[in-house]
């Protein structure tokens, strides 16, 4: 084997490596996704503000008696309950629909801009452009999630005093604990998020428009969880990708309560597989024209 063979795999893996980095600063860089950014970290600023001016005259968040979204009712005791509700509001909507508008542009407005087949010139390939697309925005789904708990820790800070906290289960934990909890919590839904965004890869391979592909990923969103309040198809619940999203609260019991949190990170392991799977056999197969 010559040296330059020897070296090839190293090349591959750097320029691999390169790839993801151009296209992650790329994607982070554009309007679109500093406006998506931007709306996420303005959600828990707008809790917060809220709960402040409700709770002024030293009535309870959530109306006087408590109830109201997870968590909202304990954020004046404790700001950084404000992270967990933030996060709370953020998912079933907010930042699938911010994964899935980046997941369904990934191949489709690449196409439609006419640089699909520029990307493709060796030493790229097929496989290795749909995993860097992938990875970048699995990236995103982390950047987003981080951005969202930055913001509602730093609003809570501001706004609400902070100190050990009280579990769902009624124990105290210090606020360094707290904090390690509130990051594992960002953790697990940034991973909640990997199924849409396999399945908005999926679907911007079958299209050479981007609009459509968004549009037709976050209808896709829309649908499943509507489907998924739907008293009358509980059997098929447990399959929806969103079923478990909210299963993050556990992570505030004591002890912590795994079973839906194994249970939705391995349904997003599946969806991931599966339309990661039917994303690489179409694209593989697509007759590129532009």
């Amino acid at each position: 084997m010559s040296r330059a063979e020897a070296a090839a795999p190293g090349v591959r893996w750097l320029w691999t490596f390169g790839l993801f980095r151009s296209e992650l600063l790329t994607t982070l860089r554009r309007w679109r996704t500093l406006a998506l950014l931007g709306v996420l970290v303005a959600v828990p600023v707008l809790i917060g503000v809220a709960v402040r001016i409700e709770t002024g005259d030293g009535a309870p968040a959530g109306g006087g008696g408590g109830e109201g979204p997870a968590f909202i009712s304990q954020v004046t005791n404790n700001g950084l309950f404000l992270v967990f509700a933030a996060l709370a509001a953020t998912l079933p909507f907010f930042l699938p629909m911010a994964v899935a508008v980046l997941a369904g542009d990934a191949i489709a407005g690449e196409a439609n801009a006419g640089t699909l087949r520029y990307l493709l010139v060796a030493p790229a390939g097929r496989t290795r452009l749909l995993l860097t697309k992938y990875a970048t925005v699995l990236a995103f789904c982390l950047v987003a999630t981080l951005a969202v708990a930055v913001s509602a820790l730093t609003v809570g800070a501001l706004l609400f005093p902070l100190g050990d906290l009280t579990t769902i289960s009624g124990t105290r934990i210090s606020f360094a604990e707290g904090l390690v909890r509130a990051l594992l919590i960002a953790l697990v839904v940034a991973a909640s998020l990997v199924g849409v965004a396999a399945l908005g890869l999926f679907v911007s391979t079958l299209t050479n428009s981007g609009i459509a592909a968004m549009a037709t990923t976050v209808g896709l969103l829309i649908t499943v969880q509507i489907l998924d309040h739907i008293p009358q198809l509980h059997a098929l619940h447990p399959y929806f990708f969103s079923h478990y999203w909210l299963s993050f609260a556990d992570l505030m019991r004591e002890p912590i309560y795994w079973e839906d949190l194994t249970k939705n990170l391995g349904l997003q392991a599946l969806y991931a597989a599966v339309f990661g799977s039917a994303a690489w056999a179409r694209f593989t197969a697509k007759d590129i024209t532009s």
